[in-house]
């Protein structure tokens, strides 16, 4: 069973996100929170596998829980707004993806088992816009970072496309190699720089200029 915790000010949301994940079979919604301190004292208490979090609340706003949790659970951004500055600095926090609260609920519920899973939904084309957007402005002029050497030349194509926001399974179609390879290239390319999951190797690829947004 996956378990999630809903954080969003608004109760209504909180209700009908709570029905929705409560009526799937491999889902067990375990709580709630109106606020980013209560998300971070519920998840820490009731280990939740994925935290549903709204970035403007109040007492502590999601960005901030988000950062507190970075070693926790998985945290899928919600909110309401497609062009949000606050959902690129949630995914620098680590945060695993982003999904608008307008989503179908098809949506929801399959963004909830890709993280679940330690995959990166980043799917859609407001991520990739907002990734690119607000990486553009965090990397500037900067040079080339000597980190980059780490990377063998297969793996720095692997994390191009990664970039791309393309899958394990599009990668391997793009490269000529098994989905297997590719899932081991992923996981040396995460290891190598510490980074928590693919949301986080994304920013990283932007952030370094290994790929330039546009």
């Amino acid at each position: 069973m996956i378990k999630v915790l809903i954080a969003d000010d608004q109760a209504m949301v909180r209700e009908g996100f709570g029905a929705l994940l409560a009526a799937q079979p491999d889902m067990l919604v375990v709580g709630d929170a109106p606020d980013g301190e209560t998300a971070v004292a519920k998840s820490r208490a009731l280990g939740p596998d994925v935290v549903l979090m709204d970035i403007r609340m109040p007492v502590m706003d999601g960005l901030e829980a988000t950062r507190r949790l970075a070693d926790g659970p998985k945290i899928l951004i919600l909110t309401t707004f497609d062009l949000d500055d606050y959902v690129y600095e949630a995914l620098r926090a680590g945060a695993s993806g982003f999904l608008l609260k307008d989503a179908p609920a098809a949506d929801l519920i399959n963004a909830v088992r890709v993280v679940a899973a330690g995959e990166a939904l980043l799917a859609p084309s407001v991520t990739r816009r907002l990734i690119a957007e607000f990486a553009s402005r965090a990397h500037g002029d900067r040079p080339r970072p000597a980190a980059l050497n780490a990377l063998t030349p297969r793996e720095t194509d692997v994390l191009r496309l990664i970039a791309r926001g393309l899958s394990n399974q599009e990668i391997a179609a793009e490269l000529v190699v098994a989905e297997q390879t590719v899932k081991s290239h992923v996981g040396r390319i995460l290891t190598k720089f510490n980074l928590r999951d693919r949301a986080q190797a994304v920013v990283f690829a932007y952030e370094t200029g290994l790929v330039i947004p546009g």
